[in-house]
């Protein structure tokens, strides 16, 4: 009448001997030697070229922030940078960005005249 069978209990099986458990440890630390290689390692070493690049910004870089916007670096202080990003009527228009938003150095010469 009913078409599920009893579930009949098993006994445990015996507890693993070293062998099981030197297997789990090895897979771990693989599985962590992994993740080191592809993930950590490279996002520090992006880190530390992102630093050293912002720590190397000059007064006249032409650079491109985070938010994909282009513009000259006219002034620096040690948190904070103005970025000339237009010119209107001969007037510049500035902005004022922390030195992390910048996201790339561009070559010499990539921003028409302002």
């Amino acid at each position: 009448m009913f078409f599920i069978s009893d579930a009949l209990a098993q006994t445990a099986p015996a507890a693993q001997g070293g062998e099981g458990a030197w297997t789990s440890i090895i897979f771990m630390v693989l599985i962590f030697v992994v993740f080191y290689f592809l993930l950590i390692r490279p996002q520090v070493k992006r880190q530390k070229e992102h630093k050293a690049m912002v720590d190397a910004l000059n007064k006249g870089d032409e650079v491109m922030t985070a938010g994909g916007i282009i513009g000259k670096i006219t002034e620096l202080t040690d948190q904070y940078i103005t970025l000339q990003v237009a010119s209107v009527d001969g007037k510049p228009i500035e902005l004022s960005l922390q030195r992390s938003a910048v996201q790339t150095l561009l070559p010499k010469g990539t921003m028409k005249s302002l």
